[in-house]
């Protein structure tokens, strides 16, 4: 394809990444394991967004019931390879991209290879618990990066999907499961998962046929919990594939992007606020209110401090305090800290020399960050 004809294609996100961030996709490797409804829609937003290479693997074939949410198979495709389909396709739209389809099944001994080339990114978008487990260690022992998808089965709400860090996450019962059970594999964190906040309601499990009762345990994503054979809403799984690859064209591209670790967190925010008005009014006992309401308890947590203590970074039991004693509060003189490191805090002299308690790395990132709010309030 004429080179000039590739540009055209990809203005849109050439405008947007700017000409560096499109070599680095068109330079860029990834691979997709599992080409169901999640995989499919990753795919095919990577190739369009300018990625240069993808491999795609699974075993399954399409069928007429996932039409509903996969991004490319049409009623011939049924009975075809999943990756196949999706290889003849993305030909057509983007014949440049180089895409190596793998009719497999990923496992721990098949790993080494399927996993080969060293990818920029690997994508997970697996059903099957254990296997999906296997594919995140094998990733975070080779230093891969690799982004995984959580339950999208009986889910409807678009709002609630989230990007976060396996161990920031909540709800989610497949995202519970992984999450205990990769740790007890010697991980912690250093997985981004995308996930659904929701609780689903009023749904139930399809029937198994008599074949799938006989081999009930191979539609067990969880004990008793028969993820493959929960009704989709066709959107849903869409939508995590397509924030996937956001992420990753993103980080690829080194166009800024960090996502909130969890959103609609109102009761956070309000104890928050309660818990600073209480700190507020041990400095000065005449406050009533404080400058600050619920929405900038928010704005100041999730937006200027992406939820992580100024200190460590870390997201657990985090609060709010002033960060120089001597002036007021405010939206440029308030950061987030853990408990404990509060209390430090108010153990330094009103008047301490911050950059001798903290170091010149800390009080420079807080600064750069009072300059970020100056910027968005001046925007607001």
């Amino acid at each position: 394809m004429d080179e000039d004809l590739i540009k055209e294609q990809l203005s849109n996100n050439l405008a947007f990444l700017g000409k560096d961030g499109i070599e680095k996709l068109r330079n860029s490797f990834v691979i997709i394991v599992g080409a169901g409804g999640v995989g499919s829609w990753a795919a095919n937003m990577l190739i369009r967004s300018g990625v240069g290479k993808i491999r795609l693997i699974d075993f399954d074939q399409v069928s007429l019931s996932s039409l509903n949410r996969h991004a490319t198979a049409v009623q011939g495709d049924v009975g075809t390879p999943k990756v196949l389909s999706m290889k003849r396709a993305f030909e057509l739209i983007a014949p440049w991209c180089d895409i190596d389809a793998r009719v497999d099944l990923f496992q721990e001994d098949n790993a080494e290879d399927l996993l080969s080339g060293n990818p920029d990114y690997v994508i997970d978008a697996i059903d099957n618990i254990n296997t999906k487990l296997a594919l995140l260690k094998f990733c975070y022992d080779h230093k891969l990066p690799v982004i995984s998808s959580m339950g999208a089965g009986a889910k409807a709400d678009p709002s609630r999907i989230q990007i976060s860090d396996i161990s920031e996450t909540l709800e989610d019962p497949l995202a519970r499961a992984v999450r205990r059970r990769i740790k007890k594999m010697g991980v912690d964190t250093g997985i981004e998962v995308v996930y659904s906040t929701e609780k689903p309601h009023h749904v139930r499990l399809l029937p198994l046929d008599e074949t799938q009762a006989q081999e009930a345990d191979e539609y067990s994503a969880l004990p008793d919990f028969r993820s493959r054979i929960l009704p989709v809403l066709g959107p849903l799984p869409a939508m995590f594939g397509m924030s996937m690859a956001t992420f990753i064209v993103c980080k690829l591209a080194d166009w800024p992007m960090d996502p909130l670790p969890i959103k609609l967190r109102d009761s956070l925010y309000l104890r928050l606020h309660r818990e600073l008005t209480v700190r507020e009014k041990r400095i000065d006992k005449s406050i009533e209110t404080i400058a600050l309401d619920r929405r900038d308890i928010g704005y100041v947590l999730e937006e200027i401090f992406r939820g992580k203590s100024v200190l460590s970074q870390s997201t657990h039991k985090v609060g709010l305090c002033r960060w120089k004693r001597t002036e007021p509060l405010s939206l440029q003189n308030v950061v987030v800290m853990t408990k404990g490191e509060m209390v430090k805090h108010d153990m330094l002299a009103p008047d301490a020399d911050l950059r001798e308690a903290y170091g010149d790395e800390v009080v420079d990132y807080v600064e750069a960050k009072f300059r970020e709010e100056a910027e968005i309030s001046r925007l607001r």
